[in-house]
């Protein structure tokens, strides 16, 4: 049950910072998974219920204490330096992070710009 409640409830929190991504001026979006990629590749039975907003957003903590280490990948709109939204969304993050939880260590953020559109 407890194992059950943890994993909701880091969903939850990669839901959330994907949402603070996806809202930083110059992200076009999230990183599509694998999966996403090969679904359009293959002829579709059933049609999706939703998308997976979190496919560019991984978040983990080797020890419950230490801080998150965030790994975000992201395409970026063309007309915008890929640098300056890369920094927008680690400071984005970092600070949605911080603010959610300030007695905790600052989260480690890497923003990876895959692509741009």
């Amino acid at each position: 049950m407890t194992a059950h409640h943890t994993n909701t409830a880091h969903t939850t929190l990669v839901e959330e910072v994907a949402g603070v991504v996806e809202n930083v001026p110059g992200v076009a979006f999230l990183r599509p998974a694998l999966a996403d990629r090969m679904r359009s590749a293959l002829a579709r039975q059933a049609p999706r219920t939703g998308r997976d907003r979190s496919a560019g957003v991984r978040m983990v903590r080797p020890d419950g204490r230490e801080s998150w280490h965030v790994e975000i990948h992201v395409v970026v709109d063309r007309r915008i330096r890929a640098l300056d939204v890369a920094r927008a969304v680690r400071a984005d993050v970092v600070g949605h992070l911080s603010a959610l939880a300030p007695e905790q260590p600052a989260a480690q953020v890497t923003v990876t710009v895959t692509g741009r559109v």
